[in-house]
C-alpha cells in the first residue's frame, strides 16, 4: 500500500503573480528584484528576495528570456578539444562571461567542418551571440547570422570574406617572426616548420611571420612539413621526417611540438638543444613539465578573453561600433628546448 508520501504529488510551484500578490507589489517589481542592475530600491529588492525565500519560490530563467526575447547564452563552438589549449580557453571565457551575466552553450563540431553546421541548432537554442574558436564561419553562415541581429566574435581565428566579423586573436604573424628571430639569435642555420591544419589561420599566419623573418635576413625559406592536424602523433611523426635535416624547428602549436621533442630525443637520438633547438606555441601547461621545458610564445588569453567578453557586451547593448579586428602580442617564453 502506498504511503502518504508517495501519493503526495510535487510541491506546488509558486509563481511571481502569487509572490507579487502576497507582497502588495506589481509582477515587473518582483522582476526587477531578481535582475542585476535593475533599478529598484535596496529594501524593496531584500523584502522581495525575502518573502521569496520563505515561499520557496525560483525565477523561471527560460519564461523570462522568452517574454524579453532574449535568452543572455552565448554559445561557443569549438573543434579541437583534445588540443590541451582549448580547453583551458573554455574554462577562461565560461567564467568570465558567467560574471558579465551570460550563460554559456557549448557546441562542438567535428575537426574541417565549418560552425555553419550548427546555426539552425544554435537559433533553437535562442542563443544571442556565439564565439567560435577552433572551427571556421563561412562568410554566407556569418551574414545569415548576422542578418539575425545575433552577434558573432571569432576568437584566436581572422576572419575571411567579405562579410567582416568581429575578431580577437594573438598576433601569430609576429608570433612567427619572433620564433625566427630566437632561432637565428642561437646561430641556427637550417630551420624548418611543422604546419597543423591547412584551413586555419593560426598555422597560416605563424608560418607567414616565420618565412617573412628569413627572407628580411636573406635567407632561404624553411623545410616544410605539413602534419595535417593538430596533435602528439602529427608532430611525432613530423618530427621524425625532419632529424638531421634541420637544427631548428618552429612548430605551429605546442602539442605538434611536444610530438617532435618526443621524437627527436628518443627516436632520432638527438640531443635538445643542442643538435636541434625546438619552439612550439601556446604556451599549454604540459610545456612547462620537466620532461619537455618547451621553449613557446604564449598567446594572451586572460587579455583575448575580457576582450571578447566586452565586445559581446556592446554589440548585445548596441553600442559597438564597425566590426573589429584585434591582434594582441605574443610573448616568447624560454624554457630548455631552445
Amino acid at each position: 500500500m502506498d504511503t502518504p508520501s508517495r501519493l503526495a504529488g510535487p510541491p506546488a510551484v509558486v509563481t511571481a503573480r502569487a509572490l507579487a500578490r502576497r507582497l502588495g507589489v506589481s509582477q515587473s517589481m518582483v522582476s526587477r528584484a531578481f535582475s542585476p542592475g535593475a533599478s529598484i530600491a535596496p529594501e524593496m529588492r531584500a523584502r522581495v528576495l525575502r518573502a521569496a525565500e520563505e515561499l520557496g519560490y525560483r525565477p523561471n530563467v527560460i519564461a523570462a528570456a522568452l517574454s524579453r526575447r532574449r535568452s543572455s547564452i552565448v554559445a561557443i563552438v569549438m573543434a579541437e578539444l583534445t588540443n590541451p589549449f582549448y580547453p583551458a580557453v573554455l574554462e577562461r571565457l565560461t567564467a568570465a562571461l558567467q560574471a558579465a551575466g551570460l550563460q554559456s552553450l557549448l557546441f562542438t563540431v567535428p575537426p574541417g567542418q565549418p560552425a555553419d553546421s550548427c546555426l539552425p541548432l544554435l537559433r533553437q537554442y535562442h542563443v544571442d551571440a556565439v564565439v567560435i574558436t577552433s572551427a571556421s564561419l563561412t562568410s554566407a553562415g556569418a551574414a545569415e547570422w548576422l542578418g539575425d541581429g545575433r552577434a558573432a566574435v571569432l576568437f584566436n581565428r581572422t576572419a575571411a570574406g567579405p562579410t567582416p566579423l568581429d575578431s580577437i586573436a594573438c598576433d601569430n604573424l609576429a608570433g612567427g617572426r619572433a620564433a625566427a628571430e630566437a632561432l637565428l639569435a642561437q646561430g641556427r642555420k637550417q630551420l624548418a616548420f611543422v604546419a597543423g591544419r591547412a584551413d586555419t589561420s593560426t598555422s597560416q599566419d605563424r608560418e607567414r611571420g616565420f618565412r617573412a623573418m628569413l627572407a628580411e635576413r636573406g635567407l632561404p625559406p624553411p623545410l616544410r612539413v605539413e602534419a595535417g592536424d593538430f596533435s602528439y602523433e602529427s608532430g611525432h611523426r613530423a618530427a621524425r621526417s625532419l632529424a638531421g635535416r634541420a637544427d631548428g624547428i618552429f612548430f605551429a602549436n605546442d602539442i605538434l611540438a611536444l610530438g617532435g621533442l618526443d621524437a627527436l630525443r628518443h627516436d632520432a637520438g638527438l640531443r635538445v638543444p643542442e643538435d636541434v633547438a625546438v619552439i612550439g606555441f601556446d604556451d599549454i601547461p604540459m610545456g612547462a613539465w620537466p620532461a619537455y621545458r618547451l621553449t613557446t610564445l604564449r598567446q594572451p588569453v586572460p587579455a583575448m578573453v575580457a576582450r571578447t567578453v566586452e565586445l559581446l557586451q556592446a554589440r548585445l547593448g548596441g553600442t559597438a561600433g564597425p566590426p573589429t579586428g584585434e591582434r594582441l602580442p605574443a610573448e616568447l617564453v624560454r624554457r630548455g628546448s631552445a
